[in-house]
């Protein structure tokens, strides 16, 4: 039942911001649409050094980003001059297309709230013929959201279609993203109907098949079956997958079927023609070296 283990990579965002990098691995690039996830905190930081915390303005081509957070908030404001508050259970889907910059202020006094910030960053790779799409913005509140209850699991369907549900949130290629709580000796089954799959543990322990699965590791699972998952105490766990869209080329903030493509944004970026978010303007990210 299950195709890869992936234990997370330890990385550091800078001043005290930690995170748990699941994708890309060097095993497994995508799952599905899926090409990069990152999973930070909880962490708190100090009122003073708050600021240095921010995600300063930078750019995207050719993919969806997704933030998702189990606690805490965050600002993003972004070069279509949207600024939304995120907050636990809110889905902000950010299409960059043919180019976007955002940013991520956590300035905010509830930014830190709740036991610390912990987020879930997923990008997901946009199909060849929407890669050069317009880029767009779009947020859904958590109560916009289906939530299935069942067995001792409750899930709450961010984008896709899973469990017979389907989501408002506007994808561009056939995909499920769950965020699911599990109590102690619950049990859930993901069906096959999605040709790739995998589980996050962003909290606690499930076995599999009678692999045991902690936080900060990733089960990839084998097509064609349903697959029965199992939590000993409390856990929390990301499922998503689904249609592959085809090889993808990631440099920094940058997905494209087309390594071309990736260097006419290094030089876009270089050159300020990708606008910076109007109401935040004053900094940036430069082009890494």
């Amino acid at each position: 039942m299950i195709d890869l283990a992936i234990t997370a990579r330890h990385g550091d965002l800078g001043n005290g911001l930690q995170v748990l990098r699941v994708l890309p691995y060097a095993r497994r690039r995508m799952v599905g649409p899926f090409i990069f996830l990152d999973h930070a905190g909880p962490v708190t930081i100090a009122p003073e050094h708050i600021a240095r915390a921010d995600v300063r303005p930078h750019p995207h081509i050719g993919l969806a980003t997704v933030s998702y957070l189990l606690r805490g908030m965050i600002v993003h404001r972004d070069s279509l001059g949207v600024t939304q508050e995120i907050r636990p259970g809110d889905v902000n889907w950010m299409t960059a297309g043919r180019g976007i910059s955002h940013s991520e202020r956590f300035r905010h006094p509830d930014s830190f709230a709740g036991g610390g910030l912990e987020l879930l960053q997923a990008w997901v790779a946009l199909p060849t013929d929407a890669e050069e799409t317009e880029p767009a913005f779009d947020h859904y509140p958590a109560e916009a959201l289906p939530v299935i209850e069942a067995d001792g699991a409750w899930l709450r369907l961010i984008a896709g279609s899973a469990f017979g549900r389907t989501s408002p949130v506007k994808t561009h290629s056939p995909l499920f993203y769950v965020h699911a709580e599990l109590r102690a000796d619950a049990a859930l089954t993901l069906p096959a109907e999605h040709p790739e799959r995998a589980v996050y543990v962003a909290a606690g322990r499930i076995d599999i098949d009678g692999e045991a699965f902690e936080r900060g590791q990733m089960a990839v699972l084998a097509p064609g079956a349903d697959v029965r998952l199992h939590s000993a105490g409390a856990a929390t766990l990301m499922l998503l997958g689904g249609a592959p869209v085809g090889e993808r080329h990631i440099w920094w903030n940058f997905v494209s079927s087309s390594k071309a493509r990736i260097e006419q944004a290094k030089a876009d970026w270089r050159a300020g023609r990708i606008p910076l978010p109007p109401h935040d303007n004053e900094e940036f990210i430069p082009l890494p070296d």
